[in-house]
């Protein structure tokens, strides 16, 4: 963008030491296309997610304490708390444990467990906070639980938002860096799109957009869980008014959804990349839900063959969808100006055209079963009979007209892993419904996702070091 005259910034999300240190390895981009200091980035940064965890885990140290006490007990009933501690890594040991064993003095033994530092309600509060003041505002609008006379009780109850938002002082501010070509790169917050609301700080966002004439920005996965959450639910909040979205397409994931095994993803297969172009075509309906006219990257692999090329490129020209190899791996911006381009005519043409998904106003059921149906493709919904009694939950507490956030895997359209390219006819089944009443929405949990990922079989962590001088090594 900056190469053809538009003076442009780009606004991304922290990494996560859960997913470098597992699967997926750094998170700071590639080859020519890249964000740096690389190493910095990927490993603590500015210390954001950190201080993240210390306020998460304040406040659950203060809420046992609460239970512990003598004289300042609020009869928190600790079959009702729901709020669990954060660590920044995989580690499926910890999603459910018990605590307060070894007596009296050790506390109050009760079921609780672990969630990954970015599916913390901080960092979703972070992340949609104004400025201080909202930020305390919001940690004190924190749903912990009921008393045993069922008074809810909220962060506030416990005086703990103050000492939470003093922790996270430094951490509200956006981090400043720069690509490898010099184009200013506010890199703050961190959530998942798969298990949160997969977007960066709306402080970051409205940063940039002060600072420059365009704002590139990202949202975690596919349409429909990172785009669906920044539609509708950032984008609301924040009143912002995206111009343009850019779905990003690769012929791996499209041979993947085409059944290819991901060990043959190498290998050239244009009738898996034909067969895959099904699940493409669903992404491109998803955005045109929000109203947009998208725009396809084709990112490009040096295992890509012309052959697999020209099945994706045909396709996008019957459709009419306008589209460009992005070749910025190799070839830095010099390889993207046809996106550009085409982006930022897109992105000039649309003056008012987004329109969320739905209203807040709607019941949770009606948005939860408006997402699933249109962006998932799911012919109904189910809800368990936790899931039914969250909802009275929520109802009762007045929160039934937050936007909905719901948690689900990001390996297929559906709630199941297993499902590739794009599934019809199946059930999306809601097992539960966290409250996340400080960052303003709930969270519905579809199948079988774990808010606590674990590592594979052979995580990154085994790859990456460090030598005599202090260089790192294995983060990409």
């Amino acid at each position: 963008m900056n190469k053809i005259g538009r003076q442009t910034t780009v606004v991304l999300r922290e990494p996560s030491l859960g997913p470098v240190f597992g699967i997926k390895g750094g998170a700071a981009g590639g080859g020519h296309s890249q964000v740096i200091p690389m190493e910095d980035i990927n490993l603590h940064f500015t210390g954001d997610l950190s201080a993240i965890e210390k306020a998460h885990n304040l406040l659950a140290a203060l809420i046992d304490n609460n239970i512990q006490s003598k004289t300042r007990k609020l009869g928190l009933d600790p079959r009702t708390i729901k709020w669990k501690r954060v660590m920044d890594m995989n580690e499926r040991a910890l999603r459910d444990i018990v605590i307060g064993l070894g007596g009296q003095t050790q506390g109050v033994h009760r079921e609780t467990g672990f969630d990954i530092t970015a599916a913390s309600e901080i960092m979703a509060i972070l992340c949609l906070a104004k400025d201080i003041k909202d930020l305390k505002e919001k940690l004190g609008n924190i749903f912990i639980g009921y008393t045993y006379d069922k008074k809810p009780i909220y962060a506030r109850d416990l005086k703990a938002n103050g000492a939470m938002a003093a922790l996270l002082k430094e951490a509200i501010k956006p981090n400043l860096v720069q690509t490898l070509e010099n184009t200013p790169a506010i890199i703050h917050g961190g959530p998942f799109a798969n298990i949160a609301q997969g977007t960066n700080s709306l402080i970051a966002t409205k940063m940039g957009l002060s600072l420059s004439d365009y704002v590139v920005t990202e949202a975690g996965f596919a349409s429909d869980l990172g785009a669906e959450k920044f539609f509708d639910i950032k984008s609301q909040y924040g009143k912002l008014t995206p111009n343009a979205a850019v779905l990003v397409a690769t012929i791996r994931a499209l041979k993947y959804h085409g059944g290819a095994s991901l060990k043959e993803l190498d290998k050239s297969d244009p009738e898996a990349v034909k067969i895959g172009l099904a699940n493409l075509d669903k992404h491109l309906e998803n955005l045109k839900h929000f109203n947009f006219r998208p725009v396809v990257a084709i990112n490009k692999f040096t295992s890509d063959t012309p052959e697999e090329i020209a099945v994706i490129t045909e396709h996008l020209d019957s459709l009419k969808i306008r589209y460009a190899l992005n070749d910025a791996w190799a070839q830095g911006g010099e390889g993207a100006l046809e996106l550009a381009e085409i982006v930022a005519k897109t992105a000039d043409a649309c003056t008012s055209c987004f329109h969320p998904l739905y209203e807040f106003e709607w019941s949770i059921e009606k948005k939860i079963e408006t997402v699933a149906k249109k962006l998932y493709g799911a012919a109904d919904v189910e809800y368990s009979l936790q899931a039914r009694k969250d909802l009275k939950t929520i109802s009762d507490l007045g929160l039934d007209k937050l936007p909905v956030c719901i948690a689900k895997t990001q390996k297929s359209l559906s709630d199941k892993p297993s499902l590739r390219n794009r599934p019809e006819g199946f059930i999306v089944n809601i097992r539960e419904i966290e409250i996340a009443a400080g960052a303003g929405f709930v969270v519905p949990i579809a199948g079988s996702i774990m808010r606590m990922p674990g590592l594979p079989e052979v995580p990154s962590s085994e790859l990456i070091d460090i030598d005599n001088e202090g260089n790192i090594s294995g983060l990409f």
